[in-house]
């Protein structure tokens, strides 16, 4: 099991940046494929990127696809999403997620989640 602490959500006004960070507990961090989704409101929780557990492989969805980036660094059990030209569409509660297997982008697979940071980017 990992439990999962999503920090550095907050205001910025539109072609701004923030940097989301994630600590995962626990000794096997490594072992989980971690993601980034989601959820603004009124709308269904989304896909927004996701690393294999060896950071070779790295996945976007096609609205952040070149301004957004996620890294980790399985030494520190840190999740990364460098966002950058931030758009108001953007405004979310931001959740970091992990599961086992291979990477996806269905919201449902991911087995474990943390609370959320709020992301609130104005025009």
């Amino acid at each position: 099991q990992v439990q999962l602490v999503e920090s550095g959500g907050g205001l910025v006004q539109a072609g701004g940046s923030l940097r989301l960070s994630c600590a995962a507990s626990g000794r096997t961090f490594s072992s989980y494929c971690m993601g980034w989704l989601r959820q603004a409101p009124v709308k269904e929780r989304e896909f927004v990127t996701a690393i294999s557990q060896s950071t070779s492989n790295t996945y976007y969805a096609d609205s952040v696809k070149g301004r957004f980036t996620i890294s980790r660094d399985n030494a520190k059990n840190t999740l990364y999403l460098q966002m950058n030209s931030l758009k108001p569409e953007d405004t979310a509660v931001y959740y970091c997620a992990a599961r086992r297997g291979v990477v996806t982008t269905r919201p449902s697979a991911y087995e474990y989640w943390g609370q959320g940071t709020q992301v609130t980017v104005s025009s």
